[in-house]
């Protein structure tokens, strides 16, 4: 066979498998989860937002259960019945009945017993609504965290193929003369650390992308790919004060701890009304037949009052006051260190956002424009060995930290606006 068709052979066999190979590595394109679609999921699928609003519902099914009588009950009885022969005609007093009786709480009771159920299941939906701001806040976090990681694993590509640029500028140099043999090893040795670096951040992103996944109730495993481009404007957010005003008014977590304090109040009126007698009301009905002898028996019906006396209540009901008057005070006293809390959280949000936002500006406008004009003119003097290698890659590896840095302050800017909207309650907290 002569080496022309050997050749020929050979090309088309390579031609194929690689035609076979990039068929094997073709990626699955995987759909884009914006920050919009992702919150969507989530408010949708997560399993901890479903179950608390699970619960609120079943709490919202009790009110009307407290208010209602309790449930009548109806008796059949045989009176006087003897047992020798169990003939009911052989006794006078033999009869059949049947009765009904009905316990009536003492007026008032039913009602607060409703309401303070209303009231905690007005909470209960509170506590959800608590819940869904806070995965809403875990939830943009998680996913500007991720959305920072990717633009620090693009970052570390790009400085990996300008170091190798520089590796072989070094190479040449040193070849014809001009350089060092350091120089070289010490841009392999700053290649090595980018890889270093990218390793840590892949598994970091792996890490993120699976706490992610689980907020949306999703394999931990699952791909998470986010848009290459975003607005990268950051929006003026409303003073602090102002802030204040918009939590007090309508955060959950808050308003969840008001009507915890009105289910209390009422569960203390109850206990105060629980000195009151309460009554059953009873009537039963029984019927005789005729003696023997053909005389006519009438018929009797029975009615019958009776209340509990509640002789006990200086160990008993005065003892459920004190308790309930204290279970008041927890409640007043949880709702002004919740307030707090709600504050301080806000001031957080606030005060993070402040100082990332002055970062994202001073990175975006100085330092990272100065940090790349350093590095064109480092490079520039040193192919003219006007500048020491060494000095070349500390300017080149600086710019990389503050390309870095922008982005890990644009993304902390984001997760303070996200804090800041579950403290807040609102999503409208811009001017």
């Amino acid at each position: 066979m002569s080496p022309q068709i050997i050749f020929k052979c050979f090309c088309l066999s390579m031609l194929l498998l690689s035609v076979c190979v990039f068929a094997d590595e073709q990626p699955v394109i995987k759909e884009v989860l914006t920050l919009k679609s992702a919150i969507e999921q989530a408010v949708r699928d997560n399993p901890d937002l479903a179950q608390m609003q699970a619960r609120a519902q079943a709490m919202a099914a009790i009110p009307s259960q407290m208010g209602a009588l309790p449930d009548p009950e109806i008796s059949i009885n045989a009176m006087s019945l003897p047992v020798n022969t169990f003939n009911t005609r052989q006794e006078d007093m033999t009869q059949l009945g049947v009765g009904i009786s009905q316990s009536f709480p003492f007026p008032g009771k039913l009602g607060l017993r409703e309401q303070a159920a209303a009231f905690e299941a007005e909470a209960a939906t509170q506590n959800a609504t608590e819940v869904r701001w806070r995965l809403l806040s875990e939830v943009k976090s998680t996913w500007w965290l991720i959305f920072y990681l990717d633009r620090a694993l693009g970052i570390v590509d790009n400085n990996h193929a300008l170091l190798q640029q520089f590796v072989q500028i070094a190479r040449s140099k040193y070849e014809v003369g001009e350089g060092l043999q350091q120089d070289v090893l010490l841009a392999q040795l700053e290649l090595s650390k980018l890889l270093d670096q990218q390793l840590m951040l892949k598994a970091s992103r792996r890490n993120a992308a699976a706490s992610l996944n689980a907020l949306l109730d999703k394999p931990a495993n699952e791909e998470v790919r986010l848009p290459d481009k975003i607005d990268s404007q950051l929006p003026a957010i409303q003073q602090e004060t102002q802030l204040y005003q918009q939590a007090e008014a309508s955060r959950a977590v808050l308003e969840g701890n008001r009507q915890g304090i009105n289910a209390a109040q009422s569960r203390l009126e109850l206990a105060k009304k629980d000195v009151l007698p309460d009554f059953n009301l009873g009537a039963s009905y029984g019927a005789r037949d005729d003696m023997p002898s053909g005389d006519r028996r009438a018929d009797l019906l029975s009615l019958n009052l009776s209340m509990n006396v509640p002789i006990f209540a200086a160990q008993k009901q005065a003892k459920a006051v004190d308790q309930r008057t204290s279970e008041l005070m927890q409640e007043k006293y949880a709702l002004q260190d919740q307030w707090n809390k709600v504050r301080a959280q806000i001031s957080q949000g606030y005060n993070d956002y402040r100082r990332a936002k002055d970062q994202v500006v001073l990175f975006e406008t100085g330092i990272v424009p100065q940090a790349r004009q350093t590095v064109a003119s480092m490079l520039a003097g040193y192919q003219v060995n006007k500048v020491d290698f060494l000095n070349l890659v500390r300017s080149q590896i600086t710019l990389f930290e503050y390309e870095t840095q922008y982005w890990k302050a644009f993304t902390e800017a984001n997760q303070a606006l996200a804090q800041l909207s579950s403290a807040v309650g609102k999503e409208e907290i811009y001017e």
